[in-house]
C-alpha cells in the first residue's frame, strides 16, 4: 500500500471513529452542556441508573434483538439450507425477492408494515415490533448463512454417508460444525440490526412500550441529556464485546484442515 493509501485510509477511520469517540468522552464531561475545559466525572452513569425510562426502553431493545436474532438464525439458517442444497420451482424468484427487503427504505416497509398490521388485526405492541424486526433480520440471516455454505464441500457430507452416518447425522456432524462461524455471525448481525432498528419500531411500538431508539429520539425532542452518551456508551461496549467474543472463538476466515 502506498503512502498516499495509507493516508487515505487513515482520514477514513479517523471520520468514521471520531464522533464516537467524542459521544464517549462527553459521556464522562462534568457539565451538562458540554463545556470545556473537559472535567472528567461519572455523574452521568450515576443518573443514568434513575432513568427508569431508559433503561427500560434498553432492556425492551435487548429482549426484542435477542428473540428476533434466535428466530431469525433459525429461520434464515433452515431457509439457507433450502436454497442451497435443494432445487424446486421457483427457487431463483425466493432468492431474488431477498434482496428488496435489503434495498427498500425502512421508511416505506414501516409505512408497509403498519398498514398490513392494522387490516389484518395484529395491531401494534411488542408482539407487532417482534413480527417486523424478524421480517427484516431475516434477509440478513440468509445471505450470510448461505455465504458460509458456498465455503464447504458438499462431498463431506457425502464422505461420512460413505462411512455409515445417516444423512442427518452426517449433517450435524460435519456441515453443521463448520457453518457455525456464519451462524454466530448472522446471528449477531440480526441483534444488530434489530438493536439499532428506529422507523420499525416507532411505528409499531404502543405508546407505553418503546425501545431505546425510540426513547432516545423523544429525549433528544426534549432536551438533550449526557444520560444518552452514558448508555449509548455501555451499549457499544457491550456490542464490541460481542463481536471480540465471536472473532476469539468463532475464527471467521480460518480455514484450516482440523483433523
Amino acid at each position: 500500500m502506498t503512502q498516499l493509501g495509507r493516508i487515505y485510509l487513515l482520514a477514513i477511520l479517523i471520520f468514521l471513529y471520531t464522533p464516537i469517540l467524542v459521544m464517549m468522552a462527553m459521556g464522562f464531561n462534568e457539565s451538562q452542556l458540554y463545556e470545556l475545559p473537559f472535567s472528567f466525572s461519572t455523574r452521568w452513569y450515576v443518573a443514568l441508573m434513575d432513568n427508569q425510562q431508559l433503561l427500560k426502553a434498553g432492556m425492551n431493545s435487548i429482549i426484542i434483538a435477542v428473540i428476533t436474532a434466535v428466530i431469525s438464525t433459525c429461520l434464515g439458517t433452515m431457509a439457507s439450507i433450502a436454497l442451497s442444497r435443494r432445487t424446486f420451482r421457483g427457487k431463483s424468484l425466493l432468492q431474488l425477492l431477498l434482496l428488496p427487503p435489503i434495498a427498500i427504505p425502512w421508511l416505506i416497509t414501516g409505512t408497509a408494515m403498519l398498514v398490513f398490521f392494522y387490516w389484518s388485526g395484529i395491531g401494534r405492541g411488542m408482539h407487532a415490533l417482534l413480527i417486523g424486526h424478524v421480517a427484516l433480520a431475516i434477509p440478513y440471516v440468509v445471505l450470510v448463512v448461505g455465504t458460509g455454505f458456498s465455503t464447504i464441500r458438499a462431498d463431506l457430507e457425502e464422505a461420512a454417508m460413505s462411512l455409515g452416518s445417516t444423512p442427518i447425522h452426517a449433517f450435524f456432524a460435519v456441515t453443521l460444525p463448520l457453518l457455525f462461524p456464519s451462524i454466530l455471525g448472522a446471528a449477531l448481525f440480526a441483534f444488530a440490526v434489530s438493536l439499532d432498528q428506529f422507523v420499525i419500531s416507532y411505528f409499531l411500538a404502543t405508546p407505553g412500550y418503546s425501545t431505546l431508539p425510540v426513547q432516545i429520539y423523544s429525549a433528544i425532542r426534549k432536551g438533550f441529556t449526557p444520560e444518552i452518551n452514558a448508555i449509548s456508551t455501555l451499549l457499544l461496549l457491550g456490542s464490541m464485546a460481542a463481536i471480540l467474543i465471536f472473532a476469539r472463538f468463532a475464527k471467521p476466515g480460518d480455514v484450516r484442515d482440523k483433523r
